[in-house]
């Protein structure tokens, strides 16, 4: 299927050509760019991510380097850095966050027969946000303190498969417990945050959507005991408790019971309190959700070692925005290869391959097959024997 055809096109072949003028369509250009096209502009970007290109000179000078590809690429109009800046500069970001939920919803049907944690059959999503900064400087709009700009990615990841459900790019000063506001929860689902999340309104949100949340109580949380069920403690497990909250605002903006579960955290020695509204599953369960949340953490860390978000082509917020839309895109492709394709590796390892093989005409399955290196059965014979010492 893929003889012949360059491991770039197999990989953008992910987006069909239908979805993606879909995309397009909604948000049409001020001015109207005949010599760059919007397909052309995604090709540039999206093989600047998976090169790691440093600057728009060095994604035109790659490209034009290789002019008599760029057709078999897709890319149809003359390679500038001047088109690609434009682009970037007035083309509305809004096509590519459209079309990253066209990928994100193939790449969850693709994971979805996954499980994360096995006690249970429903959805985990993890919650958390992550700070890019930025300089002053160049970044003047994007607000975070008084000296000091960033931007900030909210997202909220299926754990099947670590692939993002909800992202959202907002200025550093947006506190990471807004993204609750935009999610909208489904029913039977869990929810694992960490407790800069705890705000007892949303979470009394997430409680009338049906849904679950796991996260941890802060310190100064105020409640009283009204059931105590025994725990096993050889699994280090230190108390479950039905509460119910009696601070002064905190009781009438979480009305009803909590469960509240102690675990001793062996390594560190300290005593993990975790809060949910959830009653059903056992205890430990609770306590490996909310572990599994660190996948998230991951997430974001792949996310700024393998792709270009934390150094940008351009410095206006379209642009930025833009930029980081279509890195999400490309992890997200390179996710659904790694499914579809049945590769088996790492995301990491697919696109290290990639990035040199780019121009190759290999089908990708080929280029990340595994294949050993050493042959055991191999006639050793002539080789020098050392005694021991």
């Amino acid at each position: 299927m893929n003889v012949g055809r360059l491991v770039f096109s197999q990989i953008v072949d992910v987006v069909y050509r239908a979805q993606f003028d879909r995309c397009v369509s909604n948000y049409p250009m001020p001015r109207k760019s005949k010599s760059f096209s919007a397909r052309d502009q995604f090709l540039c970007m999206a093989f600047a991510q998976l090169t790691f290109r440093e600057s728009l000179r060095d994604i035109e000078a790659c490209l034009r380097s290789q002019a008599n590809l760029l057709y078999a690429m897709g890319i149809r109009r003359l390679v500038t850095r001047t088109n690609i800046a434009y682009a970037n500069e007035f083309r509305n970001w809004r096509v590519y966050f459209d079309l990253a939920q066209v990928l994100i919803r193939k790449a969850r049907k693709l994971y979805a027969a996954d499980r994360y944690i096995l006690e249970i059959d429903e959805i985990v999503y993890a919650i958390d946000a992550s700070t890019i900064d930025l300089c002053m400087s160049l970044f003047p709009w994007a607000r975070f303190r008084k000296s000091k700009p960033a931007i900030k990615l909210h997202a909220m990841i299926d754990l099947n498969g670590s692939i993002p459900a909800f992202v959202a790019i907002t200025e550093g000063k947006v506190h990471d417990v807004n993204a609750l506001d935009w999610i909208v929860f489904e029913a039977g689902a869990f929810y694992v945050m960490d407790r800069g999340y705890v705000d007892f309104a949303r979470l009394a949100r997430i409680r009338s959507a049906l849904a679950f949340f796991v996260t941890r109580a802060k310190t100064n949380m105020s409640f009283y005991v009204r059931e105590s069920c025994p725990v096993d403690k050889s699994v280090r497990l230190r108390s479950d408790q039905t509460i119910r909250l009696n601070g002064a605002k905190t009781k009438s903006l979480y009305l009803g019971d909590l469960r509240r579960i102690s675990f001793l955290d062996t390594e560190t020695g300290n005593l993990l309190v975790f809060i949910t509204n959830n009653f059903e599953i056992d205890a430990l369960v609770v306590a490996k959700i909310y572990k599994a949340r660190w996948q998230i953490e991951l997430f974001f860390k792949w996310i700024k070692q393998n792709l270009r978000v934390k150094a940008f082509y351009g410095l206006s917020e379209n642009a930025v925005k833009t930029q980081i839309w279509i890195a999400i895109c490309v992890y997200l492709m390179v996710a659904i290869l790694n499914k579809s394709l049945r590769i088996e590796q790492s995301m990491s390892r697919i696109l290290q391959v990639v990035s040199v093989n780019i121009f190759s005409k290999d089908p990708i399955h080929q280029l990340l097959m595994k294949t050993h290196t050493r042959d055991l059965n191999i006639d050793i014979s002539n080789q020098l024997i050392f005694n021991d010492l």
